[in-house]
Order: C-alpha cells, then sequence, then structure tokens
C-alpha cells in the first residue's frame, strides 16, 4: 500500500555585502560601515537517515560528501562544511543524522563581495534550523559561530565585517575593539549598481602594501608617543608625524585619518535618519580616492568603470572589498539603468542591487511516496 505525507525542506539564505566605509579599517581596530545587497546565497535540503553529509553545488559543477564524526578532519584549505560543523559541536551542539543539501547563489564570487561569508552564515543558519537548535540563536550570533568557523578555524587573517554584514542585513555599523559593538540602521537607500570588473583580486599583495605599511607606520609614531591612536589623534595634527615616517606611509597616515572621519559623517546621517542622498555619494568619492591614490587598491579599469558610473549620474562610487580587482558599486538612487549601462560599457559586469536583509529560513513542503 502506498500513501503520501509531506516532507519539510528548509531553505536558508544570506546576502553578499558592500562596504560602504571603512574599507582597509577594522583590521586597524577602526569601525565599518557596511550593506547586505539583493545577491544572495541559498542553502536548501532535508535531514538523511544515516550519518552521510551530501553537498551539491550545481552553480560550479561540485559536489562535496563525507561522514559526521565527532570531530571532522579536512583534508583541504578551507573547508567551511567541516569546519561549520566543528565549532558547532564545539559549542555543544549535536547532529545525531546527515543531511543533504543543495547550495545555489547568484552573488559574485572572489569580487570582495563577501560570497564565502554569505554561504557559511546560510549554512550555518541551517544547520541549526535542521536540527531544531536554533532558538534563540540571534543574527549576530550566527555571524560571530560563522566568523570563528572561517577565520579562526583556519588561523587566518580577517575581521568580523563579511559575517555580521551578511548575517545580520541591512545597513551596519561594526565596532570590533575594545568590545563588539553593533547597530543596524534602515535609513531608506536608493539603488546601487554593483559593478564586476572580472579581474580577480590581489589581496595578499595589497595587503602587504595597506595593512603592513600602516602598522609600521603606527609603530614608528609609538616609539615617540606611545599613546597614539588612529581612533583619536585629530586628521589635521597628521602633519606632525611627517619626520617620523616615509612618503608612503605618511600617505596611509593622512588617507586612513580621513576615510574614518568620513565614516564618521555617514554615521551620523544613520544615526539620525537623515540621509542627504548627494552628500552621501560625496563620501563615498572621498574613500574612493583614498582609496586610489594613497592607498593605491583599485585598479585602472575599475577607475573607469567608476568614472563612467559618475558621469552617468551616480552620486558616487568606490572599490568594493580589499582591491587589486574585484567589484566596485555606485550609489545611484535616480537613474541606476543608465549607470549600470556605463559601466558595461567600460567593461565590467552590471547588477541593480538594493540593501538587503540579512539571513533567513524558510519551509516548503513537498510530498513524498511511502510504501507500507
Amino acid at each position: 500500500m502506498h500513501f503520501s505525507m509531506l516532507s519539510s525542506e528548509i531553505i536558508t539564505s544570506a546576502p553578499g555585502r558592500i562596504c560602504l566605509f571603512g574599507e582597509h579599517q577594522d583590521y586597524l581596530g577602526l569601525p565599518v560601515i557596511a550593506a547586505a545587497i539583493s545577491r544572495r546565497v541559498q542553502v536548501s535540503g532535508r535531514l538523511r537517515p544515516d550519518r552521510q553529509v551530501i553537498i551539491h553545488m550545481p552553480d560550479t559543477s561540485e559536489r562535496a560528501e563525507f561522514e559526521l564524526e565527532n570531530v571532522i578532519s579536512y583534508q583541504h584549505a578551507r573547508e567551511y562544511f567541516k569546519s561549520a560543523l566543528n565549532r558547532l559541536v564545539q559549542k555543544g551542539y549535536s547532529f545525531p543524522t546527515g543531511f543533504e543539501v543543495t547550495i545555489r547563489g547568484n552573488i559574485p564570487i572572489n569580487s570582495g563581495t563577501s560570497s564565502s561569508s554569505a554561504l557559511v552564515v546560510a549554512w550555518i543558519n541551517w544547520l541549526l534550523t535542521s536540527t531544531r537548535q536554533g532558538t534563540g540563536v540571534t543574527q549576530a550570533e550566527i555571524g560571530e559561530l560563522a566568523y570563528e568557523a572561517e577565520v579562526l578555524e583556519f588561523g587566518e587573517p580577517g575581521g568580523r565585517m563579511d559575517h555580521y554584514a551578511t548575517a545580520v542585513g541591512e545597513v551596519m555599523y561594526l565596532e570590533s575593539q575594545p568590545a563588539i559593538h553593533l547597530e543596524r540602521f534602515q535609513p531608506g537607500l536608493g539603488a546601487f549598481v554593483l559593478g564586476d570588473s572580472l579581474e580577480p583580486k590581489d589581496t595578499i599583495g595589497i595587503l602587504k602594501h595597506v595593512k603592513y605599511g600602516m602598522l609600521e607606520a603606527i609603530r614608528k609614531i609609538r616609539q615617540q608617543e606611545p599613546h597614539f591612536s588612529l581612533a583619536t589623534v585629530l586628521q589635521e595634527t597628521a602633519p606632525d608625524y611627517r619626520k617620523l615616517l616615509t612618503d608612503p606611509e605618511f600617505r596611509l597616515l593622512k588617507s586612513n585619518l580621513s576615510d574614518r572621519d568620513v565614516l564618521q559623517e555617514a554615521l551620523t546621517m544613520f544615526r539620525t535618519d537623515r540621509i542627504h542622498h548627494q552628500r552621501l555619494g560625496e563620501l563615498l568619492n572621498t574613500h574612493q580616492d583614498n582609496l586610489r591614490d594613497h592607498k593605491q587598491v583599485s585598479t585602472p579599469k575599475i577607475n573607469r568603470m567608476i568614472e563612467a558610473s559618475l558621469k552617468a549620474g551616480a552620486y558616487g562610487a568606490k572599490i568594493n572589498g580589499s582591491g587589486g580587482g574585484g567589484c566596485m558599486f555606485a550609489y545611484a538612487p535616480e537613474n541606476p539603468e543608465a549607470v549600470a549601462e556605463a559601466i558595461e560599457r567600460a567593461g565590467g559586469k552590471a547588477y541593480r542591487i538594493q540593501v538587503d536583509t540579512g539571513t533567513t529560513v524558510q519551509y516548503e513542503s513537498h510530498p513524498v511516496s511511502v510504501r507500507l
């Protein structure tokens, strides 16, 4: 005898993100403002009756399969499906049965829009939801778990911005030092256009210059002024440190102080909910000027894409992510279609995007046939 019953498929998703303000600032102990975007990664699937974990990735024609164990060993670098499980087990969560899921997404990969962090966030949300252990776990806590699984588990450099932005969604202000402080805003921003340069990022090369150059500048200054802090020193006092630094180090110092103050002006807008859209664009342009001219993380192609977007009517635009390739974005609340066309004429791949929600859960029921 056959009869039909309903089997629930669990679907979680998480957005990519753009960094509005604070690019190359979080590892210096300074805050960031990021926004979740309307391009997402989705995890859908069901529990299995055995201990197998099977992960289908049709977008990349890949498949992962492994057995659930108390401690899952790594065969390759950055096995985030396993590291998320390991971190959750360390926190006291249990997984008595396996799972079979499918991963799909439309976030540009390896382009600075946090596709990997969105994947880890959506995966952790799916694991907690499918085993009914996610009750009471906040989006911010999922972001912290994802940070641990992607960064701490593999001893990699990196901050929390990507994981928290994709977990909590909307526009997010995040301080990581001296303690985690998070604020979320829904400021009613207009359309953005994301532009993928189709150039691979050079994260290691960029960090060698930008991160370690600034850390060396701080070291030199603190030899003379032990209590020096990027968070509090006034921008107009930067020339006082000129004689202590090389020219590239001094340019990094000035640009970081400028970017810090640009972020604070934007934060005031978000906190008071009085958004001056053209001024917001001007602040993005100032941030890009620093990233291009002083931190030197932009590329000629991305510069052309940004210039084209501004000529087409965008209020402001900047590179997104670590730099040396990857994506840029433009704030274009009036004419996003024209801006997208201009970016594509400059050789990029354009996507119209909006600020989006954080990680979500939904259930879908499907009939299955059961034999008695």
